[in-house]
Order: structure tokens, then C-alpha cells, then sequence
């Protein structure tokens, strides 16, 4: 048997099945995208999936820091979807500003796809859980960008600079790029400043340009 077949038997007991589950298969997908990021080891590139996974942890372990009352279970059903867009769109270096903006429509074509394959209600309340992450309009969206910032930024730090020294990245735009800490953990944010000064000192992240 094969996933045709198996869709084609859960389709015989109707759509509500039949539809959850064929966008349940769409997400395995999100497995095989593979990030800039390295795993903390250094063994590996992080995929999309995985990282899903660690920011919905991220966001169970820091919510007492949060600088607004949220409500954790909407901040982690928002990191669970937030990048599932990237099954069709692929991942997006954060420090590319061409390439992020070349993304926008893609995002939203990829969004309206997928989330589409479930049933009205249901997919409209992923894609409004989505929307909330790219809008930071809500505590719970500013939070878990926050989260979503500061996980890579931590992953670099414990590699001696990551994704930062092989793309040539300065300290300034480290700053400004995961300044959106500041949004939602303006505690950690004060320790990741730390580290990306840190970082700089020890080599593994360039300077500012001098004027």
C-alpha cells in the first residue's frame, strides 16, 4: 500500500478524514527543509521541522520572562505552523533582505495551498494563527517571534558563529534583525546582546563597518 491508497480508503469514510490526513502527509514534507542554521553540535544542518519542534519548547521554557501576560498554548500552536509555508516557499535566510522580501507572495500562495487542503474552519484557524506570527498583532505573535529569533541566534553562539561567519554577517545586523527579542523577552534580549558582543570579541562574528 502506498499514500494514494491510503487516502483513497480514508476518503471512502468522507472528507472530514480524508482531508485531515492528506494535509497531515503535506507536513512530513517539512522535514526534508533544511535551514541555515546547524544543530548545536555542529554535526548537521537544523530542518524546518525540528526547528518547529525546539521553538514550541522554547517558548514551554520561557514564558515566565514573557514581558506581557499570553496565553502559552496559542503561542505554541503559533511556532507549530508559523514556518509550515516553507513546503512550498523553502526556507529563507533571514539576513537575505532580496530574498525575504522575493518570498512575501510565495508565502502567502504557499499559506493559502496548504492550509486549504483542511476543512474551512479548521484550516481557517491555522492560517489565522499564521497570519498572528507575521503580523506580531497580538502578545502571543510578539512572543513567539521573539522565541523564533532568539533559537538560531542561540545555535550560532554554540558553534563559534554558524550561518553568521560562513555568510560574511556584521554585528549590527545581528542586532537589528533579533532586536525583535526585545518585543516579547526583553530579559533574554539583554543576555543575547551580551553574546552577539561576545561573539565579536572572540572572532566569530564580524564587527559593524567602520564608517
Amino acid at each position: 500500500m502506498d499514500k494514494t491508497t491510503a487516502l483513497a480508503i480514508a476518503a471512502e469514510a468522507g472528507d472530514e478524514i480524508a482531508s485531515r490526513l492528506e494535509f497531515l502527509y503535506e507536513l512530513d514534507q517539512l522535514k526534508t527543509v533544511l535551514r541555515q542554521s546547524m544543530l548545536a553540535d555542529g554535526s548537521r544542518q537544523e530542518n524546518s521541522a525540528e526547528h518547529s519542534w525546539h521553538l514550541a519548547m522554547t517558548a514551554m521554557t520561557l514564558a515566565p520572562l514573557a514581558d506581557e501576560p499570553i496565553d502559552v498554548e496559542r503561542a505554541i500552536k503559533i511556532l507549530l505552523v508559523h514556518d509550515i509555508v516553507e513546503i512550498d516557499a523553502g526556507d529563507v535566510f533571514i539576513y537575505d533582505d532580496a530574498q525575504r522580501a522575493a518570498a512575501e507572495a510565495a508565502e502567502q500562495e504557499a499559506a493559502d495551498r496548504i492550509f486549504g487542503l483542511l476543512p474551512a474552519e479548521q484550516g481557517g484557524e491555522f492560517r489565522a494563527l499564521w497570519d498572528e506570527y507575521e503580523d506580531r498583532s497580538t502578545p502571543e505573535g510578539r512572543f513567539a517571534y521573539a522565541c523564533d529569533r532568539l533559537q538560531p541566534l542561540l545555535l550560532n553562539v554554540a558553534i563559534g558563529g554558524g550561518s553568521w561567519r560562513r555568510h560574511g554577517v556584521t554585528a549590527d545586523r545581528v542586532k537589528a534583525i533579533n532586536g525583535a527579542i526585545d518585543d516579547g523577552l526583553s530579559q533574554v534580549w539583554a543576555v543575547a546582546e551580551r553574546c552577539i558582543d561576545q561573539a565579536v570579541v572572540d572572532g566569530q562574528l564580524l564587527p559593524p563597518p567602520t564608517a
